[in-house]
């Protein structure tokens, strides 16, 4: 009598697929998360960094021009190839910066970039 051994030849079993599948699955739940809140946390840094340029360069602007604290320099007077800034700094999250007068710092609509 003969008994048929049937033989593993390679592959891999469904649950061994479901475990790696699991285990891809909870690392991504790990990583999206820190991900985003790493790519918030850079936006915001790069936005009070252009936030103190536009304030450096109002500065610069009224020291040259002889302005008090209470003018307030048009972008014209900041950006340009032979002015300040060279170019038009922009929010990486979308916000708007607000220039505001020499005493005062700029601004930007996203509530939680300021400087």
């Amino acid at each position: 009598m003969q008994t048929n051994k049937t033989r593993r030849t390679g592959g891999f079993t469904l649950v061994e697929i479901m475990i790696v599948v699991a285990i891809i699955g909870l690392l991504a739940a790990i990583a999206i998360p820190n991900f985003i809140k790493a790519r918030q946390s850079s936006q915001r840094a790069a936005c009070v960094s252009n936030l103190r340029t536009i304030d450096g360069a109002k500065s610069t602007w009224a020291l040259e021009a002889k302005k008090t604290g209470a003018d307030v320099p048009a972008e014209t007077d900041l950006y340009g190839p032979t002015l300040y800034v060279k170019e038009k700094p922009s929010c990486p999250a979308g916000g708007t910066y607000t220039i505001n007068a020499v005493d005062v710092k700029p601004t930007c609509s996203v509530a939680d970039h300021t400087f």
